[in-house]
């Protein structure tokens, strides 16, 4: 049986910002009431990047909204999650890291057979030129999509 993929949330800008040139899946450690929040998804992962501290990546800027029905047991919204990898991955991420312009930001977070999963992107920022270069790139495919359904 094919693994079954939920989107709670995707970072549609990162790919604009970002040069990605490899992706990793990590789990993510959350609380009960974060779970609940993500399966109404009500995620933000579009200020999110991931950082090494002490040996451990963790996502910092990534919101999670309070969970309605959550009482006096309900999380913190914007605190640091710690990410779930091997340790050969951190290792070789911290090394790609050090690299100058390196950031890992949050392409995709989703649940896989029942547990939250976030895919993570290796990227290094674009220059203003490879944006305007991207814009001029995804109009011009508009207008022949354009006339390709107009003939």
């Amino acid at each position: 049986m094919p693994d079954k993929e939920i989107t709670i949330a995707s970072n549609r800008k990162a790919r604009f910002e970002y040069e990605i040139s490899e992706t990793i899946e990590a789990g993510i450690v959350l609380a009960g009431t974060e779970v609940k929040a993500c399966r109404s998804n009500k995620v933000n992962i579009e200020e999110a990047y991931a950082k090494i501290i002490d040996g451990e990546i963790y996502v910092i800027g990534m919101n999670i909204s309070l969970y309605e029905m959550g009482n006096r047991f309900n999380h913190e919204t914007h605190r640091q999650r710690k990410l779930l990898l091997h340790k050969q991955e951190i290792k070789r991420l911290t090394g790609k890291l050090k690299e100058r312009g390196f950031t890992l930001v949050p392409l995709k977070m989703y649940f896989k057979n029942g547990k939250v999963k976030i895919l993570m992107g290796l990227g290094k920022g674009k220059a203003k030129y490879d944006k305007r270069k991207a814009i001029q790139k995804r109009d011009l495919d508009r207008e022949m999509q354009r006339e390709w359904r107009n003939r």
